[in-house]
């Protein structure tokens, strides 16, 4: 039993790192539409020296980011699956390329909630997203 009960949850931690790196493709190539669906109608962005905000908000501030190129590296370090919810904790690093070629570079750790649809697939639920602008 336990030995089933471990490969659900390896399965789990795969579909959850695939949602990551489907993640990462699709901002750093643009597709907001992949991105809202990988996000709970519900979801909660929380950043820093901000209120928090939802999916609309999201769409909105990555609309006004036209022209701007990101690079995305993801080292996730933990992983936790419970049920239909789950928790990741993830060090992030950011590049953003504005249409002049300047650089900036953000990097902290996230922390994620995501739950899992009726559907069987893997949503961000809540987003606590501690990036700030790297140090030279």
């Amino acid at each position: 039993m336990q030995t089933n009960e471990k490969t659900e949850s390896q399965r789990e931690e795969q579909a959850i790192r695939g949602l990551v790196e489907k993640w990462l493709t699709a901002s750093e190539g643009g597709d907001l539409t992949t991105m809202l669906n990988l996000l709970a109608d519900d979801v909660i962005f929380m950043v820093p020296n901000q209120e928090p905000f939802g999916k609309d908000v999201f769409a909105r501030n990555f609309q006004q980011m036209k022209g701007v190129k990101l690079k995305s590296e993801s080292n996730i370090q933990e992983i936790k699956v419970i049920g239909d919810w789950a928790w990741m904790r993830n060090h992030l690093s950011v590049s953003f390329t504005d249409p002049k070629g300047e650089t900036s570079t953000h990097v902290g750790y996230v922390l994620t909630v995501l739950r899992k649809e009726a559907d069987g697939h893997w949503v961000i639920a809540r987003d606590a997203n501690l990036l700030m602008p790297k140090s030279e």
